[in-house]
């Protein structure tokens, strides 16, 4: 891997500590990659995958959360357009649509910064043209925490509806249309199928789960229990996942 310096173009803000970052670069790649960004920090390199939220061939964005405590997010987070970071020069990772089968109903479930991925894959044209109806459901602890949700109400008119937004929220009282709660729990009770007006089984369903490693692990558990198994390469299946960290392990 080789690096590449690059500023910042600009930024987006959603809330405290949630802002979308663009970079004065664009690259090639297949949404829903990564790639790694990095600073000088104390005579060190730090560095951090980062998917990215854009559409390929289009200015670089990144989707971040500043991560109390950290060493690399706080840091990207504070940087004013003009600021120099470096970028590695080939994507990687294989959470893309490239390996999921065809279905009448795509599902795209994440929490958090999870939303990225899917910006950048509903960016193209291949969901649109492989799937009928696709359902993008993000789970934030706060209400002030949701993004993008115009972005997804813009794309859902021009492709006639065929795109529902479902919002969850697990630390506030929900409003409106909004679900309270995890996704995973929201799967678990049927919920989430009830508001997004299509269900989730084998003959009709993939679905791709992207964000914090309580809703891969629970929420493969809860999908398995339907009938829908882990997409792998000799033997397609009905489920995707990237975590974008390690659950802590269990103290002894």
């Amino acid at each position: 891997m080789e690096w590449l310096e690059t500023t910042v173009e600009g930024w987006r803000d959603w809330a405290p500590g949630r802002r979308t970052l663009r970079l004065a670069r664009s690259a090639g790649f297949r949404a829903g990659q990564f790639l790694n960004l990095a600073l000088d920090v104390d005579g060190e390199r730090v560095t951090r995958s980062y998917s990215m939220a854009s559409a390929p061939g289009a200015p670089l964005e990144f989707f971040l959360v500043a991560v109390d405590g950290g060493r690399l997010s706080p840091r990207l987070c504070a940087l004013e357009p003009g600021d120099p970071l470096w970028i590695s020069d080939t994507p990687a990772g294989h959470f893309t649509l490239e390996r999921v089968p065809d279905a009448p109903v795509l599902w795209l479930l994440g929490t958090g910064t999870g939303l990225g991925p899917y910006l950048s894959m509903l960016a193209t044209d291949e969901p649109w043209e492989r799937f009928e109806r696709i359902v993008v459901a993000h789970g934030v602890r706060e209400r002030a925490h949701f993004a993008y949700r115009e972005r997804l109400g813009e794309l859902s008119e021009a492709h006639g509806g065929r795109l529902r937004w479902v919002g969850l929220v697990s630390r506030e009282a929900p409003e409106g249309e909004l679900l309270g709660g995890r996704i995973q729990e929201r799967i678990a009770d049927g919920s989430l199928e009830e508001r997004a007006g299509v269900r989730l089984d084998p003959d009709t369903s993939q679905v791709l789960l992207c964000g914090h490693p309580g809703l891969v692990d629970e929420g493969l558990a809860l999908l398995a229990e339907r009938g829908l198994r882990k997409n792998r390469r000799r033997t397609p299946g009905h489920v995707t996942f990237e975590k974008y960290w390690l659950a802590p392990r269990a103290t002894p």
